[in-house]
């Protein structure tokens, strides 16, 4: 994928939700706003094969990219929930082998498999302009806020998200569940990052995650 800096609006770049070993990974790929394809699979090297076919610039994955150092929040889990948005605590690795955590573990293989120097992309490391395709962690809930520009409530998720991207000019009617719709704010978040319209939360030790630069937060 080489080392050049990349172009900062029609590159392709991708969106994963992200499941335990059962419900597996959704995946949308955008290139200039527009969803030109998707994947559901519950195969980690097939998913990490499309997604290099893709040759996205930035691939925005829900779940987190390093476990807790100190065995408290991470940074961005702490910045997050003190701009007014709950999210999950990744634990230290030591202690995350309760079922709950499955959908941790099965993200992180993800970060491994698409990981230089083999899977070709690199951890975003809080710099831009980007100068290799890289992976970043993002937050549906935090992508939503971001886009309306105000806290909106995680319980009304199945209205308020499939409201907001209908509002952005997204083909809603064909991302059946929230799945893909949570795909698809991952996707602009991606999106977001490569324009360098991006809001990073947290550090390169703990990792970022990234939203739509906006009024929140």
């Amino acid at each position: 994928m080489g080392n050049t800096v990349l172009p900062s609006a029609a590159t392709p770049v991708i969106g994963i939700d992200v499941g335990g070993p059962r419900k597996g990974f959704h995946a949308i790929c955008l290139v200039d706003g527009q969803i030109v394809g998707r994947q559901h699979t519950s195969d980690i090297p097939a998913l990490a094969q499309w997604v290099r076919a893709q040759a996205p610039g930035v691939v925005a994955i829900d779940a987190p990219c390093r476990w807790s150092r100190g065995g408290g929040r991470r940074l961005a889990e702490q910045q997050i929930s003190r701009a007014g948005t709950a999210c999950f605590a990744t634990p230290v690795q030591e202690k995350s082998g309760i079922p709950f955590y499955e959908w941790m573990h099965n993200g992180m293989a993800l970060y491994a498999a698409l990981s230089v120097p083999d899977g070709g992309f690199r951890l975003f490391d809080g710099i831009w302009p980007l100068a290799q395709p890289v992976l970043v962690e993002t937050f549906p809930q935090a992508v939503a806020c971001a886009l309306s520009g105000q806290v909106v409530r995680a319980r009304d998720k199945a209205t308020v998200r499939p409201a907001l991207l209908a509002r952005l000019g997204m083909p809603v009617e064909t991302l059946k569940g929230i799945d893909w719709i949570d795909a698809t704010l991952c996707a602009l978040a991606a999106q977001a990052l490569a324009r360098g319209e991006h809001f990073g939360f947290g550090d390169v030790e703990e990792g970022f995650i990234v939203v739509p630069r906006g009024d929140w937060p």
